[in-house]
């Protein structure tokens, strides 16, 4: 294990936390469109000509697709298509927030394609699954094969954005997957995990982010914002989110800048074997716009 913290000098440099120089498009496809997606979704893609790797983004709970539009807009910028599906609006079961997010995922051979604009093309062959808050917890319990319909596609890499598994130790969320032992996820793709530090009544201590990072195999990372909030990340929190969950901090636009990089550069490594920006990061983690600390890499 590796532990990192931020050097006060920074000799390198990357350009993951800056937007790509792809122009994107945000795209609404509702159940009655053509295509008939399970769910509502929102697609964000390239419009430049050419074939790029998929991701899947699950929103936390309560939360609206839209509200992460700056930071899916931002990876897609640097050539990744997301896909962001509206899993539920009111209240969902854990299960059948899981099983949803299955038939998202396997709606994607038949149905993305006819979604994109023309000349682009979703290689999915490369798939990564990620989610936030709740529905990082979602993205785990998917990969970890707790679907009722299994996936028919296989998912390359996974990022958990501020994951939670539930209230307590004792009130997790079903499907419950967290077991309290150290590596016990049974995934062998690689894992990043992304904390917050400034909301832990919303991210509470026992079922966040350091235990679903304890409890993965490597290769897995860990990027630590302790100045930050777990809904620092949104575009527009609604104010119950704002009063309960934000970090305090006026302007939120280094912490969106700081996750979009993390995912673009974890994408890279792992979907097109690009190390160079995900190394950069772990190995001086002061070239990210606020502070993580700590960072953390086990590679074998």
């Amino acid at each position: 294990m590796a532990l990192l913290v931020e050097s006060p000098v920074v000799v390198g440099t990357t350009n993951v936390f800056e937007e790509g120089k792809l122009s994107v498009e945000s795209i609404t496809v509702n159940e009655s469109s053509s295509s008939s997606p399970p769910k509502p979704l929102l697609i964000v893609t390239p419009t430049l000509e050419g074939t790029y790797p998929v991701l899947l983004f699950f929103h936390g709970f309560l939360i609206q697709n839209k509200s992460y539009e700056e930071i899916l807009q931002h990876i897609s910028s640097h050539g990744f298509i997301v896909v962001a599906p509206q899993l539920y609006t009111f209240i969902s079961s854990g299960t059948e927030e899981v099983d949803s997010a299955a038939e998202v995922t396997n709606w994607l051979s038949a149905g993305l394609q006819s979604t994109l604009p023309k000349n682009v093309q979703a290689n999915l062959l490369k798939l990564a699954l990620s989610g936030h808050s709740r529905g990082g917890k979602a993205a785990f319990a998917l990969a970890l094969g707790h679907a009722e319909t299994q996936p028919t596609l296989k998912f390359s890499a996974l990022i958990g954005l501020d994951p939670v598994a539930g209230s307590s130790i004792k009130g997790q969320i079903d499907p419950k997957i967290l077991t309290f032992v150290p590596r016990s996820f049974d995934l062998s793709i690689p894992i990043a995990v992304i904390g917050t530090g400034k909301s832990p009544a919303c991210a509470p201590d026992g079922v966040n982010h350091c235990e679903f990072f304890t409890e993965s195999k490597p290769p897995c990372y860990y990027f630590y914002a302790k100045d930050y909030g777990h809904v620092d990340m949104l575009d527009d929190p609604n104010i119950i989110l704002r009063l309960a969950c934000s970090g305090g901090k006026g302007d939120m636009d280094p912490f969106k800048k700081c996750v979009g990089g993390i995912f673009v550069a974890f994408l890279r490594a792992c979907l097109d074997g690009e190390n160079e920006d995900l190394k950069s990061i772990g190995d001086e983690p002061g070239v990210a716009p606020v502070t993580l600390d700590p960072v953390i890499y086990i590679e074998a």
